[in-house]
């Protein structure tokens, strides 16, 4: 039974998928691109080390363009605020008068209750005011 380079290739490549499926390592998947290409060089009557080369070009090549944009896209924050995180530096409506021990304000369309950053600061009922930061449900201002 002789079986030709290119189904050689063909099978190391479905050989190479099962373990990206079973690990979701995306190196796998990389690899066998390649024995594809490989496969298709070998189709074509390359020989034996025009084959190996371009499953390394070929492999070598996607992990470095792949591994390049996860990296660049890994160190990108998110351009889009939610949560908490949305409500800080944004203002606020005071409806109660709000001191260091508590106190009442309208804040992106729902009451929260509030306390002031300095203990010694008052903000009377109708004063606008930034929120500095959320603890728990309560929104620290200034």
């Amino acid at each position: 039974m002789n079986i030709d380079a290119w189904l050689w290739w063909l099978i190391g490549a479905v050989g190479l998928g099962i373990p990206l499926v079973l690990t979701a390592m995306p190196e796998f998947g990389m690899f066998a691109v390649g024995a594809v290409a490989a496969a298709v060089t070998a189709a074509f009557g390359g020989g034996v080390v025009a084959q190996v080369l371009v499953f390394v070009i070929v492999s070598v090549a996607l992990i470095a363009v792949v591994r390049s944009i996860a990296n660049h896209n890994r160190e990108q924050r998110p351009q889009h605020r939610t949560g908490i995180d949305a409500l800080k530096g944004r203002s606020a409506l005071v409806l109660e008068r709000v001191d260091g021990s508590g106190g009442r304000i309208k804040l992106a369309g729902e009451i929260w209750s509030a306390r002031t950053l300095d203990a010694d600061s008052t903000f009377e009922p109708g004063q606008q005011v930034d929120v500095v930061e959320i603890d728990g449900a309560t929104a620290i201002v200034m």
